[in-house]
This record gives C-alpha cells, sequence and structure tokens, in this order.
C-alpha cells in the first residue's frame, strides 16, 4: 500500500509532557499506511525516541519543505488554539494551516481543546483555520460549543491520552507503599504563599497517612524546582520522578494510590490507572475535566489559607474517596478511540 506522508503539528519537543503524550498517542493512532513527518522543538530527540521523521518547528524552510514532501497536515492535539498566553501560539499554529492549505494538503485538526480565545482577532484566525480543515475532532464539550456556534462540524471524544499505551518504570516498586504522586506547575496563581501552604498541608498529610509522596515534574523548567522545594520540606520518604517517555509517565500511576495535580494531563494519566484524584485548577480544560469526571478539588485562587483545612480535604479523599471504575476508564477509553477512527477515515485512501 503507498504511504500517505503526514505532517504532525503540535507543542511537541518542548520538554512538555503532556503535549508529548498527545504526540506518543497520535502515532500510536495513526493508520499503518500514514508516514509521519514531526514537527518538533527538539527534532533529534523527537526521532530518536519515536523512531519518526522529523523537521525543526522553529525553522521556515524546513517546515516548508516539510509540507512540500506531503500529503496531509495533522494539527494537535492539545490547547494549541488559545490567547490566554498570547496572541502567538494561535497565529503560528492557524498560520501553519493556512500554509499548509495553500500547498495543497488536506488538513485534519485533531484532539483540539479551543480556547480561551478573548480577542477578536485570534477568535476571527481561528475559526477561518478550523473552518478550512477536512476534519475536526475536539475533547471537551466547550469547544465543541465554540465550533458548532461557527456552523463547524466536528467530533467530540476524551483526551486521546486515555487511550495511550502505558510502559512499567523502573525504581517505582521499590519505593515504599503506599505512594500518592504530586504534579505541581509554576504558574502566577501558584504564588509562594500558596506554594508554602500546600507544602505545609502535604507534610500533615504525610505524617497522618505514612504514604511515599511521589514528586512528578511533567516540565522540568517549569515544575522542577517546585518538586526540590517540597521534597526537601518532607519528614517521610520521597523521590522525585523525572521522566521524559510518557507512557512510562502513565505507567507510574499503576502504583499510586492517590494523585494531587495541577498538570492537566497527569490527572488523565492517574484517573486512568485507577487512581484517587484532586485537582488544583489553573485553566478551564482543568475545570472542566473535574467537571466531567466528578473530580475534586479547587481553583488555585481559592485555595483555603489554611494548611489545616487543605490536609483534611486531602485525607478525606484518601480515605473515603473514590477512583473511577473499571467500567468507567473503559468507557472513556472506547470514547477516546473516535480520535483514532476520525483519522482512519478522513486519510483512508480513494
Amino acid at each position: 500500500m503507498e504511504k500517505i506522508r503526514a505532517v504532525c503539528c503540535g507543542y511537541y519537543g518542548q520538554g512538555n509532557a503532556g503535549d508529548e503524550a498527545l504526540l506518543a498517542s497520535l502515532l500510536q493512532m495513526l493508520p499503518d499506511n500514514v508516514l509521519p513527518l514531526v514537527l518538533s522543538g527538539d527534532p533529534k530527540k523527537t526521532r530518536d525516541r519515536y523512531n519518526v521523521e522529523t523537521f525543526s518547528r522553529k525553522a521556515f524552510f524546513p517546515v516548508l519543505k516539510a509540507l512540500r514532501q506531503s500529503d496531509v497536515f495533522i494539527w494537535g492535539g492539545g490547547s494549541l488554539i488559545q490567547d490566554a498566553t498570547s496572541a502567538v501560539s494561535p497565529l503560528y499554529y492557524a498560520g501553519l494551516m493556512g500554509l499548509a492549505q495553500q500547498q495543497g494538503l488536506k488538513t485534519i485538526a485533531w484532539a483540539q481543546g479551543i480556547g480561551p480565545l478573548n480577542r477578536h482577532l485570534t477568535r476571527w484566525v481561528a475559526r477561518n483555520a478550523f473552518a478550512g480543515c477536512s476534519a475536526v475532532s475536539v475533547r471537551d464539550r466547550a469547544s465543541a460549543t465554540l465550533l458548532r456556534n461557527w456552523k463547524i462540524s466536528s467530533i467530540i471524544a476524551p483526551d486521546p491520552v486515555w487511550a495511550l499505551d502505558s510502559l512499567p518504570v523502573k525504581g517505582l516498586w521499590d519505593l515504599p507503599a503506599p505512594r500518592v504522586a504530586i504534579t505541581l506547575r509554576s504558574h502566577p496563581q501558584l504564588t509562594p504563599t500558596r506554594l508554602n501552604n500546600l507544602t505545609r498541608a502535604l507534610i500533615d498529610f504525610q505524617k497522618a497517612t505514612e504514604t511515599c509522596i511521589l514528586l512528578v515534574p511533567f516540565q522540568l523548567n517549569r515544575d522542577y524546582a517546585i518538586a526540590q522545594s517540597i521534597a526537601s520540606q518532607l519528614p517521610g520518604p520521597n523521590h522525585i520522578f523525572s521522566l521524559e517517555d510518557p507512557r512510562e509517565l502513565k505507567g507510574l500511576f499503576q502504583g499510586v494510590e492517590m494523585a494531587i495535580g495541577m498538570r492537566f494531563h497527569s490527572l488523565i494519566m492517574a484517573a486512568s490507572q485507577e487512581c484517587r484524584c484532586f485537582a488544583l485548577s489553573y485553566d478551564p480544560k482543568v475545570n472542566l475535566l473535574m467537571e466531567e469526571l466528578a473530580m475534586p478539588g479547587w481553583d488555585l485562587d481559592q485555595l483555603p489559607d489554611d494548611p489545616n483545612t487543605i490536609s483534611k480535604a486531602w485525607l478525606e479523599h484518601y480515605v473515603n474517596g473514590d477512583a473511577l471504575t473499571p467500567h468507567q476508564i473503559q468507557s472513556l477509553v472506547d470514547r477516546s478511540l473516535m480520535h483514532r477512527d476520525l483519522l482512519a477515515e478522513a486519510l483512508a485512501v480513494g
């Protein structure tokens, strides 16, 4: 069968485990007759990890070369089209989509989480970019509603990382049980005062539960210093896991009783492995996940000022909270495979 060459574009090769998990999920879901060409911030690392052809996402002429060698442009997944941090991200990705369409490529928006889009320009650019796609899948109701208001059809399915394969983690089972994983990230809402309150609450929580605390940075340059700071203050056993393969990150949660996290994909990975989860939200996508899974937690800007209140909430969930049932997890995994089915249909030869 003749190979279809597909440029895969996302926030890949930037050291963010959530986006790496989306890339790994995409590569896992691509039909066998598709040859991926991945645009990456670190082409060598991406090539070595996934054994795929890569091009620098930051260099115009290599990107243009990749487009000219290809048949399809796959755009996603995740929160690529949002202007909460800056207007640059949606303009960059929509610009690449427009360039791909100018080159005559079939364009697919895959597993998108759209928004927030606060600027008129970025909303206009996003609407036109999605309107030019041959197929669109989204991962949440808010994104589907936005596209429906724009008269753009899409399918909605849970984030594809629900279906990502997992790999065992060396050394995990040598650590004392039970284990609780913590995934915090640098963010303006995680002020020094809030981080101190969370750390003090975690100290009390560990004393009460005698758990081993696993600190899991999902993006080293944003998360590792926070993990180190917490680890230096914990009274009991703890370990920092700096894992680069997203399949290992998902496998880590197989040995965890409960996860307390800010990172969106850490909560998905943990929930998929039957962990009890407690969310600390900094972003609407985390709030949507909390709502959809009935997951307890707080918005960071509403975090209690009293560490004892925080610790008691964690203890209550640790003792009496419920993880997703195997049936619920399997349903989410099965429905997330709709993103795979969209690829198969859109890339079918004929």
